[in-house]
């Protein structure tokens, strides 16, 4: 059976993950891959993909631009307004686009006690009920968890590291595993889905795809980085909290206008020992089913070594 999605439009396409999907689908020589662009944009494009700039207060630009495409892609910071995906979904129907990726990366939406406590899943919910109720398109979400290199990078509110500092806070006792994808996992894992067959592909209509990279705990991750910097533990500052203190200090941290509170908040629930962010246990992986290779741990660690003043992490 042939592929049925030749054309793919993205948003989003030079941001973080972005820029990776764009990529792997353009490396697979198998689609036509447009970047929905704002007319005043200079995000810096990879190279091969083509560009339709758009008007989000002009539907009808909206509507133009995705006309044609099998699949829209949708990949935006945590500070794009909370209309523009509703805006691009519901353009997405008029225009007949089959599939829609919606902006939800992460761990299992499926788990409604896990997206109340993140305070995620509500929202994600709505988008993607939205979707079925216009009744033209089909969502498939990306179950991949968090982002290996720049939750490792990213400072001690998210797997527990100061890179720069180094120190580290475990969650309890650091013992907790959770599944977690490389940046570089999930454009292959889109590029992948996107070209199945038609057959295959429709397995996911209104469900979700789940992929890793790896599954770990804080513990392992620090030997990782402990190879990777060339230290050794007592190198570094060791402390612990537990985690429900620490969801808790999170959720009052948000509350006082601290916007590090919901990282915070985030990443210690998905580390609570019930284990809800290592899905592959309870929900198994599509890793094989979309040809996603098995990657090497210490190149992910060194690589996210290197990110913490490339991204500006402190």
């Amino acid at each position: 059976m042939s592929n049925p999605v030749k054309n793919v439009a993205i948003v989003g396409a030079g941001g973080q993950v972005g820029k990776f999907v764009t990529e792997a689908l353009l490396k697979t020589g198998k689609h036509t891959v447009t970047a929905i662009t704002r007319a005043d944009s200079t995000s810096k494009l990879p190279e091969g993909v083509q560009v339709a700039k758009v008007n989000y207060d002009d539907q009808s630009s909206l509507v133009k631009a995705l006309s044609g495409h099998q699949a829209l892609v949708i990949t935006m910071g945590v500070m794009a307004p909370a209309e523009q995906q509703t805006k691009l979904i519901e353009a997405a129907a008029e225009a007949n686009v089959p599939y829609v990726i919606p902006n939800e990366w992460g761990t299992a939406g499926t788990n409604e006690q896990l997206g109340k406590d993140t305070f995620l899943g509500p929202k994600a919910a709505g988008y993607r009920a939205h979707i079925e109720q216009l009744g033209k398109s089909a969502w498939i979400g990306i179950c991949c968890g968090f982002w290996y290199e720049y939750s490792l990078a990213g400072g001690p509110e998210r797997y527990g590291f100061d890179l720069k500092k180094r120190e580290v806070i475990f969650f309890d006792d650091g013992t907790t595993r959770l599944n977690t994808s490389t940046w570089l996992q999930c454009g292959r894992a889109v590029a992948g889905l996107l070209t199945l067959d038609e057959k295959s592909l429709s397995q996911f209509k209104n469900n979700f795809v789940y992929i890793s990279s790896f599954a770990l705990n804080q513990r392992e991750m620090f030997a990782a980085l402990q190879k990777a910097t060339g230290t050794k533990e007592g190198d570094w500052k060791v402390t612990s909290q537990p985690s429900g203190e620490r969801y808790k200090s999170g959720i009052e941290m948000l509350q006082g206008g601290n916007r590090l509170g919901f990282a915070r908040l985030l990443y210690t629930r998905v580390f609570f020992p019930s284990a809800e962010g290592n899905y592959e246990v309870t929900q198994g992986l599509n890793n094989d089913l979309l040809g996603l290779p098995k990657e090497d741990l210490d190149e992910a660690t060194t690589r996210a070594v290197g990110m913490v003043d490339e991204l500006g992490f402190h």
